[in-house]
C-alpha cells in the first residue's frame, strides 16, 4: 500500500506543477477586481453558448425539413 500512496502523491505533485504552467483565462493583475478579472472567460463562455444555440437551431431546422420530406414521400407512395 505504501507504493500506491507514494504514486498518488507523486501524481498530485506532478499535476500541481503542470497546472502552474497553464495559461488561465483570467487577469493575473491583482488590482483587477470583479467581472473585469474574468473578461476572457466570460467572452469564451458567451461564444460557446451562441455556437450551441446556432448549432441547435440548425439541427432542429434540418430535422423539421427532413421530417416533412419523409412524410411527403410516404404520403406520395401510399
Amino acid at each position: 500500500m505504501s507504493k500506491f500512496f507514494r504514486s498518488v502523491f507523486t501524481s498530485i505533485s506532478n499535476l500541481k506543477s503542470e497546472l502552474k504552467k497553464c495559461s488561465w483565462p483570467w487577469e493575473s493583475d491583482p488590482k483587477v477586481k470583479g467581472f473585469k478579472k474574468y473578461r476572457e472567460l466570460w467572452g469564451s463562455t458567451l461564444m460557446v453558448l451562441v455556437a450551441m444555440l446556432l448549432l441547435g437551431a440548425y439541427v432542429a431546422f434540418f430535422d423539421f425539413v427532413m421530417a416533412q420530406v419523409i412524410n411527403a414521400a410516404i404520403n406520395f407512395l401510399s
